[in-house]
């Protein structure tokens, strides 16, 4: 059974960075990891994903230039540094796996979830 714990969640001013790590149990080597967030009243919405192998990864334009996602499959972790906050950054971030071929970086095509951290970009 895979299992995903999302961990690097906090308050932090705009302008700040922060990491967050998503770790992995089970047979992960195989999978796709997303990052998804979801923002009070609004909908779950895909931030970026990367391949099992790493080689492939996309991102949300909202994000691009400023996150980061990375895997390192020997720690079966995923990590997105996150730079230049904003407040509209703030949301519960979740990490998620799928099996498969990478695919659009959406929540319906991600089967396994973790319980999600907060972040908060505040002054």
């Amino acid at each position: 059974q895979l299992q995903l714990v999302e961990s690097g969640g906090g308050l932090v001013q705009p302008g700040g960075s922060l990491r967050l790590s998503c770790a992995a149990s089970g047979f992960t080597l195989d999978y796709a990891i997303g990052w998804f967030r979801q923002a009070p009243g609004k909908e779950r919405e895909g931030v970026s994903c990367i391949s099992s192998s790493g080689g492939r990864v996309n991102y949300a334009d909202s994000v691009k230039g400023r996150f980061t996602i990375s895997r390192d499959n020997a720690k079966s972790t995923v990590y997105l540094q996150m730079n230049s906050l904003k407040p509209e950054d703030t949301a519960v971030y979740y990490c998620a796996a799928r099996s498969g071929l990478f695919s659009l970086c959406v929540p319906r095509n991600y089967a396994y979830w973790g319980q999600g951290t907060q972040v908060t970009v505040s002054s």
